[in-house]
């Protein structure tokens, strides 16, 4: 049976096989995320790399002990320690780059969204051997990592709580990080879309969680394997449907801007997958999620009018 997806956008990662390193804590994070993908995941494909590579980077010392500090709403006085430990983004404020990305945090300008070509297509224009520009598809977020599920679910992440979460990462008023934190619950608390399904996931085994909420045990995830080619124009090699480019359901997942990685999952329902190859810049595959029904978005929608 064809696995259904789970698609991670503005990501750079290959899908490879992964597992437990000879000498690794088995009780790491990435240790236990392994184990929790291999016990509710229902397939025998390779484990997706890119995911597991995202797996918080504490020992299992420092992960039982800010979990215990997370407990006991005590991860304020410990979040300078913990920052550099699990990969997270300390000093939002000295990086002059994150203010245009909390302005356009899926690094889309839609004001000028009709200059980025390449963003909206038919799929009647992907055919071999057509070049066709492809728009800038790099990821510009911070290099971050998820937090243990054990310590992410004990975070207030809730605009009722909003003073709370600000002490927790040293948000002082009108910071880099304070918009941040606003900009994300914002996001993450809006209401979904006609058709949608939606949740913010802040570690790796929420999203596999809500995966498989949506579209069962038997899933499979894919990313672009690279960026070559970005703001370029492209050759196209070949074009696969995946599962034979029948309608399917997917789960796509974008990053938001918080000092954890965040990720906001959605699915709506009518998408057509392809894997794209291009030959111009070399053999890569580029992921492609169709929208087939526009009705669910407003009529002066810039998905609905460019289609």
């Amino acid at each position: 049976m064809t696995p259904l997806l789970l698609l991670l956008f503005f990501l750079s990662f290959t899908v490879g096989s992964a597992s437990t390193s000879a000498g690794e804590n088995l009780d790491t994070p990435k240790a236990n995320l392994i184990r929790y993908w291999n016990k509710e995941v229902k397939n025998n494909h390779a484990k997706p790399t890119f995911l597991l590579s995202k797996a918080s980077p504490l020992s299992a010392v420092d992960a039982a002990r800010f979990t215990k500090l997370a407990a006991q709403n005590a991860l304020s006085s410990q979040f300078p320690a913990i920052c550099p430990t699990a990969n997270l983004l300390c000093f939002p404020d000295s990086s002059p780059t994150l203010q245009e990305l909390i302005s356009h945090p899926n690094a889309v300008n839609f004001r000028n969204i009709w200059r980025q070509q390449g963003i909206f297509f038919r799929e009647s224009m992907l055919k071999k051997g057509k070049v066709m520009p492809m728009p800038d598809i790099k990821d510009k977020m911070p290099e971050r990592s998820f937090l243990p599920r054990s310590i992410s679910s004990k975070l207030p992440f809730s605009t009722l709580k909003i003073s709370e979460l600000k002490k927790i990462f040293h948000a002082g008023d009108n910071s880099t990080m304070e918009t941040m934190i606003v900009k994300s619950l914002s996001e993450c608390e809006k209401a979904p879309s006609l058709g949608e399904t939606k949740r913010c996931v802040g570690s790796a085994e929420d999203m596999i969680d809500f995966a498989i909420s949506v579209l069962g045990r038997n899933i499979a995830v894919r990313s672009t394997e690279n960026v070559q080619g970005s703001k370029q124009n492209i050759m196209i090699g070949s074009v696969k449907g995946i599962n034979g480019g029948k309608v399917m359901q997917i789960v796509s997942c974008h990053q938001t801007l918080l000092p954890y990685l965040l990720y906001s999952c959605h699915s709506v329902p009518k998408r057509q997958v392809l894997a794209k190859s291009r030959l111009a810049t070399g053999f890569s595959r580029i992921i492609l999620s169709g929208q087939l029904l526009t009705s669910p978005y407003a009529p002066r929608s810039i998905l609905a009018r460019a289609l």
